[in-house]
C-alpha cells in the first residue's frame, strides 16, 4: 500500500456540470452532442442539470464523444495528491 496516494477534492463541481463544461469547451451544443452519441438532447439536458444520473454506460459514450476519460465526468473536481502516503 505504499504506492497509495489519496485523492482530495479540488473544486465543487457536479457530474452534470462537468459534462456541460467539457461540452462547452469543445464548442458543442447539446444537439451536436446528441448527434455524436445517440443520447437524446432532452436526456443530455437532464444529465447536465443533475436530474438524471449519468450512469456508467452513458459516461463511456459521452467520454468517447468528448475525447476524455470517463472518470473525468464521473468524478469531477478530484485531483491526485502527488505526495506519497506514509
Amino acid at each position: 500500500m505504499s504506492d497509495f496516494r489519496p485523492a482530495k477534492r479540488r473544486v465543487d463541481v457536479s457530474v452534470g456540470e462537468s459534462v456541460r463544461i467539457i461540452r462547452e469547451l469543445q464548442e458543442l451544443s447539446q444537439v451536436d452532442l446528441a448527434k455524436l452519441t445517440g443520447i437524446p438532447q432532452s436526456t443530455l439536458s437532464a444529465i447536465e442539470n443533475d436530474r438524471v444520473n449519468l450512469g456508467v454506460e452513458r459516461a463511456k459514450v459521452l467520454a468517447r464523444a468528448l475525447k476524455c476519460h470517463p472518470a473525468v465526468l464521473v468524478f469531477p473536481g478530484w485531483e491526485l495528491d502527488v505526495r506519497k502516503a506514509a
